[in-house]
């Protein structure tokens, strides 16, 4: 399975929400992670850029993005994103791959 970081703000209105009504929210991304045939392995609350910061373990990146799109659907963040993590030894065969292999960037002439 691969692994994703997912950084997340709320709204303000959501902000409001659980300012007024505090609740955990670990359940209900971790419930949602399952229902993507994954799991949640990290979940934190964050100060700075992002609200929300955690990493989950989903079987490809169409769950990754049809949790993206539940979650972002339910309209109570302001920004989401998903970065696709890479193990060191999937980054040591991408550099195992590139070795040797060529590309000429674009000239200005």
């Amino acid at each position: 399975m691969a692994h994703y970081l997912i950084q997340a703000t709320y709204s303000a209105e959501a902000r409001k929400a659980l300012v007024a009504n505090p609740q955990d929210r670990v359940a209900g991304v971790a419930s949602l992670m399952e229902g993507m045939s994954g799991r949640l392995e990290c979940f934190y609350f964050a100060m700075g850029k992002y609200d929300v910061v955690a990493i989950a373990e989903l079987p490809d990146d169409v769950s990754a993005a049809a949790g993206a799109l539940v979650v972002t659907g339910a309209g109570h963040l302001a920004t989401y994103r998903t970065t696709k993590l890479m193990t060191n030894e999937e980054m040591m065969s991408a550099m195992q791959k590139a070795h040797g292999v060529s590309y000429s960037a674009p000239s200005g002439d």
